[in-house]
Formats: structure tokens, sequence, C-alpha cells
């Protein structure tokens, strides 16, 4: 953080301090005492902020406080401007994988869209300054008199949900090493990594909220939009708390609409109910991997419930594959980038066993 002061008086100053306010978990707040400024001099100070939690931090506003040169008189200042620190969710590299199909976001996965011009539109159109004379349709041009062209056509771009389980009930504990900033951390390395790859990317949680938005059916859009969207979607990871809902029935509604391609999903403890609505999930997805985490494990419980709980876990795990997900397991403190890999294993080895779910997911997933 950078402050600079300018003493716009035609007086040099006398003693000054310096104390910018921080909040608490960036660090003490930061005090600079300053000689003397003389008129119309400028003098700049710099410290730096740290967090291990994610969240919006205001910074500021400054408070001086000024002396005499007889230091018979002191006088306190606090300004009003402030900045806002955004720290977004911690994201990790993962490694590139290729469980189905190509191994990009564009790929040949075989959907095509018609490079459209315009909502009236038809097969062929009108000429336009700058059409390639080669794509100039004779026949139709003969039929109507007058130059028409042909539409072409274009990939689309695979589409990819990032699914984030916030509900309060599904997680035990806090803090920087919980299961639930795990799954928050997860989430936002898969969604950075799936853009990296050339994927339509969306991010939606168990409330049914989904960033970036309704624009391009809520996915990210081009190349030049990806950048922008990434950063909406962790600038919203790094302020998302839990939720107040149980269910994740909201988000299987969104899911309901169509196709979602790939579905990544970060679950946390699931029960019977809710995992019967995780499995419906996969329905509306090409492939679905879900990365599910135990409280029990994740808090240590080896009494006999915590016992009992992890056996409960594993059932839902049967059940979810069954289902057609690659349901992976997170332990306690496990890396992503390894999880990961294991996922693209579980992957191929089912569709190589023959039993897997729905592979009908163009373009893979990597």
């Amino acid at each position: 953080v950078h402050l600079r002061m300018d003493n716009v008086s035609r007086l040099p100053t006398g003693l000054l301090m310096l104390q910018d306010r921080v909040p608490y978990v960036l660090g003490p707040r930061p005090r600079f005492v300053l000689d003397r400024v003389e008129a119309g001099g400028r003098r700049e100070v710099s410290y730096r902020v740290r967090s291990d939690l994610r969240g919006r931090y205001p910074l500021g506003p400054l408070q001086l406080r000024l002396n005499d040169p007889f230091g018979m008189c002191e006088l306190t200042r606090s300004f009003s401007a402030y900045d806002t620190l955004v720290v977004v969710p911690r994201t990790v590299p993962l490694p590139p994988l290729r469980l189905a199909g190509e191994a990009s976001g564009y790929g040949d996965g075989r959907q095509r869209s018609l490079a459209l011009a315009g909502e009236d539109d038809i097969i062929p159109r009108g000429y336009r300054h700058g059409d390639d004379l080669r794509r100039v349709h004779w026949r139709s041009t003969a039929r109507y008199g007058e130059l028409m062209v042909r539409r072409e056509e274009q990939p689309q771009r695979a589409r990819c949900t990032v699914l984030l389980d916030t509900r309060q009930v599904a997680y035990a504990g806090a803090g920087p090493d919980s299961a639930f900033e795990w799954a928050v951390s997860g989430a936002a390395s898969a969604l950075v990594h799936m853009l990296e790859r050339g994927f339509a990317v969306r991010l939606l949680t168990d409330d049914g909220n989904a960033v970036p938005g309704e624009g391009s059916d809520g996915f990210a859009g081009s190349t030049q939009e990806s950048a922008d969207s990434a950063g909406l979607m962790l600038d919203t990871l790094a302020v998302v708390g839990h939720s107040d809902g149980g269910g994740l029935s909201r988000a299987h509604d969104v899911l309901r609409g169509s196709n979602e391609g790939l579905l990544i999903a970060f679950f946390g403890d699931l029960d019977e109910e809710q995992t019967s609505v995780a499995a419906r999930m996969r329905q509306r997805a090409g492939a679905g991997v879900a990365f599910v985490l135990d409280s029990a494990r994740w808090t240590g419980d080896s009494s006999p419930a915590g016992q009992a709980a992890a056996g409960r876990a594993e059932e839902r795990l049967r059940r979810l594959r069954e289902a057609g997900w690659t349901a992976v397991p997170v332990p306690p403190g496990a890396e992503l980038p390894a999880l990961w890999q294991l996922a693209g294993q579980l992957r191929a080895d089912t569709e190589s066993a023959g039993n897997g779910g729905p592979t009908g997911f163009p373009g893979g997933w990597s």
C-alpha cells in the first residue's frame, strides 16, 4: 500500500504522525513519523499487508496527527477516502487431462452453430459489405436477383459448470484449513483451469445463483470476456459464505434447463435426500466429476458416530458413481492436483471397463 502526502500549505509542517486503518486480519496498523514537510513538499511511504483469509477488506481512511514546531498544539485529522482490498481464494495449477474426446474447450466436439449476423437471417442471406466473395451462393443469387452468400458454421465452445455446495449443514469446522475453505479454493482452481483450456465456464452455488450472469446462458463468453468473467467469479468466491438452505434443489432446477456439458461439483456432506438430488443433476450433464468432503474425516471424529458417518459417506459415493458421476473422496489436507489426476484415471478406467455413465460430452474435459 502506497501513501502520498502533499503539503498544500505555504508553511512547512511540524512533526507528523500517520496511521492507516487496517483490519486486524491484515496485520497491525501501520504508523509513520515524518519530521518536517516543506511548503509544497511531498512525502511517500508504503507498507505491506497480507491475509490468509479470503474476503473484502477496507484500507483506510488515513489518520494524521500534526504538532506545531514548538510542541504546544496538536491537531488530529482523519481523511474520508479509503480503498478496498479483495483477497481471492488460493488457486493451484491443475494437470491437463483427457477423459473423452479432444482435450480442448473447442475441440471437435461436433457441436456447431451458425455464424448468425442478425435475427432475421435465413439460409442463405444477402451480401453485406466485407463478406468474402468466395461465399457467394450463385444459385440463390440468380433466384433472388441479388448477391446472396452462404452462412458458415463455427464451433461452439464446450461448456463447463463449476458447482459449489455452500450449505452450512454440509461442513464442520472453520478457518483457512477447514473443509469449506478447501472446497472454495478447489472451485476457484477448477474454473480458472477450465477457462484457460478454452471452455465457457460459469459458477453455480447450491442456492441457484450463477456467475457471471444471464448473458450467453450464464456462461463466460469470448476469450476477451473470459478474463473479466474469471475476475467476477473469483471476486464472488472471495466473499462467498454458507447458505441457509439445506438442499441442492435450486441448483438442480438451474441445471434442469439444458445439457450443461461438463459439470464439476464440490460437495460437502450429503444425506440420502441430497444424494438423490445430486444423482439427478448428473443426468443434465455430458460428464460429471464430484469431489466429496466428509466432515467426520475432516474433523478427525473417530468415535462410533464418526465411523458410522464415514460408512454412510462411502455409500453416498457408491450411489453417485452408479448415477454416472466420477466421484472422488477428499481426505483432510489433500492436494487438488493429485485428486484431479485421480479423477482422470477413474474416468478412464470406467470407460475402458464399459460400465460408465453417459459419455456424450463434446470435446472431453481437461
